[in-house]
């Protein structure tokens, strides 16, 4: 009889089998033959298995996540004690620790993956699977220093089990945890660490090509993080050749960059991932350092490059990069593109595109109703109310600027944001007179207030200090101050910095009238606003450079200034009304809750 039984089932999964791999697929027949199996009363082994087979297809064909959490469970409950079931074991945890933290209760998947990682020591590929899945999980949770914790497990046991490649790759994703949780004391010696065995990599140079690819992309957010614009540079442009090597169509796919080995099979991102992501970070440095076109030219093509990563499914595995799968793929795809369309938006309002800044804000809104989890939606809101801020700034809607500046500074937990809001609701008391209110705020974002890393926003809070001393004619103190900015603008190519602080130094040169000195700024402020292109400034130039011409009795020059002052101001005139009249502008006014539902963003807005 028991043999009967045996044919029994083993006929139904070999029946379930074929309906799954039949073309097209016969799903309902494939659930049915493996439901049939358990009426047969399997071996605990096949019974184990069973229940994951049907989770994994329940969660991959169906909208049935209740019965597939349930299979995957009796899945996981039955494979514990079982000797050398390692796959169906730690797969059934791994799946379903994942369908928990999708389900928003990761506290539940979180006791799963300890108790799969504590069985599963002998075994290095799982061990080292599960390691970064848990460490990923408290990473989302904010939890960074109990991730951090479990990647340096990791590294040590990749080291004791001789995974090099592995080893490595926890050193990196601890190095960029560090990152994200701004301990810049503690990244600095171990990105060392991890150059240092990058650049003695003994093994395939495959695996040392991607890892350079990795460790680069971290160093050159590193810099960036911290505005060193300049710095930067030599990196930059390493981690570009690294990223055309491996991109070349005579590089091996991903699985065999990871080799044969137990335990290395894993990879960081895969390349089309790695691909647009080294557009992303060439985008805010060419951002950061006021090269506004290149900006847009690599933005449109990063763009390009995720709808076609999206669109052929790609997303392989990800070690240590937010998941595993089509899944993990898309979500990362959902980041890069709503980081590229927040930097967009920046790019087009220095540029003095309000309108085209608009749509990309509007863009980002819509995205954002589209976010894969209410955590992911929740990281990237204060960027949006940010971006509406300075949009609304350049509209002259003070009101609305200050309660979106205000929006940003509470729901935010990134600390450098945090800055950016206030030394721009800085601007908006300025132009407001609020004494009181800036003076209570000037004290938080200080130069000295501010973390000895962040070269960029201390730069930027010497220029506020000089806007402030400017506006309350105290012009020696605001000559220091630009001074200062100026030293630090230049030290890192911070171009839009370095052109704001000139153009203000020539206003209080001519506000003292000294022509000259006043000249002497001017006149590279206009050069290198003209480069960025900043508008507003060349706008806020040629006022000056019509008034020094005048002073000078140069008619002709001060003719050349004032139409070019016109054209300037009738620009930004014309592409201002653009903007009131777009549905879109409406997004000014949100402050709570998801974003408004409003016309979907059309095309972008006709180029003036």
């Amino acid at each position: 009889m028991a043999s009967t039984q045996d044919a029994w089932y083993i006929s139904l999964l070999g029946l379930a089998e074929h309906f799954r791999t039949s073309n097209p697929p016969d799903i309902k027949s494939c659930i049915q033959c493996l439901q049939a199996v358990f009426n047969f009363k399997p071996p605990q082994r096949v019974e184990a298995r069973t229940h994951l087979q049907l989770g994994n297809i329940l969660l991959t064909h169906t909208k049935n996540i209740d019965l597939a959490r349930t299979h995957l469970e009796q899945s996981w409950c039955l494979s514990q004690t079982i000797n050398g079931f390692d796959d169906v074991k730690f797969e059934a945890a791994s799946v379903l620790a994942e369908l928990f933290e999708q389900q928003g209760q990761p506290t539940h998947s979180k006791p799963i993956l300890r108790k799969a990682i504590e069985l599963s020591q002998h075994s290095v590929y799982w061990h080292c699977r599960l390691i970064f899945q848990l460490a990923q999980i408290h990473a989302t949770e904010r939890e960074y220093e109990v991730a951090s914790s479990l990647l340096g497990v990791g590294v040590d046991y990749a080291q004791i089990s001789n995974a090099a490649y592995t080893r490595v790759l926890f050193l990196l994703s601890r190095v960029m945890l560090l990152l994200i949780d701004k301990k810049i004391q503690e990244v600095l010696p171990l990105l060392n660490q991890a150059g240092h065995l990058v650049e003695t990599w003994a093994g395939s140079p495959h695996q040392k090509e991607y890892l350079k690819v990795f460790f680069l992309v971290l160093q050159v957010c590193h810099y960036l993080m911290a505005g060193q614009v300049k710095s930067v540079k030599p990196c930059l442009k390493q981690l570009q050749q690294s990223i055309q090597t491996i991109m070349a169509p005579t590089w091996p796919d991903d699985d065999a960059v990871c080799g044969s080995a137990a335990g290395e099979s894993f990879v960081w991102l895969s390349r089309q991932q790695l691909y647009v992501l080294v557009y992303l970070v060439t985008v805010m440095h060419s951002a950061q350092a006021g090269y506004m076109d290149k900006a847009h030219k690599y933005t449109e093509k990063a763009l390009a490059q995720i709808d076609k990563l999206t669109s052929s499914e790609e997303g392989g595995e990800a070690g240590g990069s937010g998941g595993s799968g089509p899944r993990g793929g898309a979500v990362l795809a959902w980041r890069l593109r709503m980081a590229l369309l927040e930097h967009a938006a920046l790019c087009r309002l220095v540029a003095g595109g309000k309108a085209h800044a608009l749509h990309e804000i509007a863009r980002a809104a819509d995205l954002l109703a589209a976010a894969p989890s209410a955590s992911t939606a929740a990281a990237h809101t204060p960027q949006l109310h940010c971006l509406l801020g300075l949009y609304a700034m350049s509209m002259n809607c003070m009101e609305a600027a200050e309660a979106q500046f205000h929006t940003a500074i509470h729901m935010s937990q990134e600390r450098d944001l945090w800055m950016f809001a206030k030394l721009n609701l800085a601007i908006v008391y300025l132009r407001g007179r609020r004494d009181n209110d800036l003076a209570q705020l000037m004290e938080q974002v200080r130069p000295e207030a501010l973390p000895a890393y962040a070269h960029g926003l201390r730069a930027a809070s010497f220029y506020v200090l000089g806007l402030q001393a400017f506006f309350q004619a105290r012009y020696n103190e605001a000559k220091r101050y630009l001074r200062e900015t100026l030293k630090m603008a230049n030290a890192e190519d911070l171009n839009r910095l370095t052109s704001c602080s000139l153009v203000l130094l020539g206003h209080i040169f001519l506000s003292i009238n000294n022509s000259r000195e006043s000249m002497n700024m001017v006149t590279p402020a206009m050069q290198l606003a003209s480069k960025i292109p900043d508008v507003h400034v060349q706008l806020w130039a040629s006022a000056i450079l019509k008034d020094l011409y005048r002073l000078a009795g140069d008619t002709e020059r001060e003719n050349e200034a004032y139409q070019m002052h016109c054209n300037f101001s009738q620009a930004l005139l014309k592409d201002h009304f653009q903007a009131t009249q777009m549905p879109q502008h409406a997004l000014v006014h949100w402050t709570s809750g998801p974003p408004p539902a409003l016309p979907p963003p059309p095309g972008a807005p006709h180029a003036t």
